[in-house]
């Protein structure tokens, strides 16, 4: 008996230090520090006097705005907190939605496009829509979230891989892609959601359905791609162009250095874009805050650091300027104002 009793004191004191541990090593931020000029990646307000706008809101929420029309990739604000996200349920947070929206100074929208299904994109995309009177504009796994929140059925518009939809000037290209590897998906096994998503419901419930590139193009004569996660289909952007990348790196610092290379070939130079700006390094399982600062990722999830940095590296080989966004702050998507 006392044999079973000390045993089983031994394993909740192990489980207890695993928690501990695990606490702590995921409210570790990477650090920037090792990396050359890292101050001088950061994009600057530059509005210029017309062209398409962004504004980032972490993770691969982006606003985009050319003056007539509005419409956001994402729409996710209540970066719930870790011990929610490993142990408990997730639903959106009403408060946390209306305070970002009111930082971006949105009302109304034409859309919301989640880049995939999983909880950090998809999670919110339906009470943005419903605040918004966006259509929501995804996969089957988006709709799913979507009708478990109950939005109403004429906001939604499941969209098919190479369908493309006219919001204003913009044009939006689905193109089917793939998720980065992490400890939760392998880039490569089909996840979708098959039924209504209960509100809230676990993390891993929010399955991946289909990641999106988003290849968007303006009237004006601009165009920019919005890779939201850090997985492509090699040669699926051959032949495509666009000026500007907004890159999702989450989880790519934990790959090698050929396959961050190897991402960069089939996304950036595949498209021959002369600015990329860096989304989804961000902790997202802090609030931004008073002052909307972003934290990059806990050392135990992703290694941020090597990221930029060999990214970095590749920018200078090929002649492209990499930039860091801050949250909130608008700037033209272009790589520079045209003359």
């Amino acid at each position: 008996m006392k044999w079973v009793v000390c045993s089983l004191a031994l394993i909740g004191a192990l489980i207890i230090a695993l928690v501990i541990y695990a606490v702590i090593g995921l409210s570790t931020p990477a650090s920037f520090s090792n990396i050359d000029g890292i101050d001088n990646l950061y994009r600057r307000a530059n509005t210029g006097s017309h062209g398409v706008i962004a504004q980032y809101a972490g993770v691969a929420t982006l606003l985009f705005d050319d003056g007539e029309t509005r419409w956001m990739t994402d729409g996710f604000f209540s970066r719930p907190g870790q011990l929610n996200v490993f142990f408990g349920k997730l639903g959106p947070d009403p408060a946390a939605v209306e305070k970002g929206l009111a930082a971006l100074e949105v009302t109304m929208l034409a859309a919301v496009i989640p880049v995939h299904s999983h909880y950090d994109h998809a999670m919110d995309s339906p009470l943005v829509a419903q605040r918004t009177g966006a259509m929501l504009l995804g996969s089957s796994s988006t709709m799913m979230i979507a009708r478990g929140q109950g939005l109403a059925p004429e906001q939604l518009h499941e969209v098919a891989p190479g369908e493309a939809v006219q919001l204003g000037k913009f044009t939006v290209h689905f193109i089917a892609s793939r998720h980065g590897v992490t400890l939760f998906n392998d880039g490569l096994t089909p996840e979708t959601i098959d039924s209504p998503l209960p509100n809230p419901s676990r993390a891993l419930d929010y399955r991946l359905g289909t990641a999106w590139s988003l290849l968007v193009e303006h009237q004006a004569g601009s165009s920019f791609l919005i890779q939201g996660s850090a997985g492509v289909v090699p040669g699926n952007l051959a032949g495509k162009h666009a000026d500007t990348v907004f890159l999702g790196i989450g989880a790519l610092g934990q790959q090698s250095l050929e396959t961050i290379e190897a991402y960069w070939k089939e996304t950036v130079l595949a498209v021959g874009a002369k600015l990329v700006i860096l989304i989804h390094w961000d902790d997202f399982t802090r609030p931004l805050g008073e002052h909307h600062a972003l934290r990059p990722m806990p050392v135990l999830l992703d290694k941020v650091d090597v990221a930029i940095a060999m990214l970095s590296k590749l920018a200078k080989r090929d002649g492209v300027r990499l930039e860091l966004p801050s949250a909130y702050v608008p700037f033209a998507v272009l790589p520079a104002d045209p003359p």
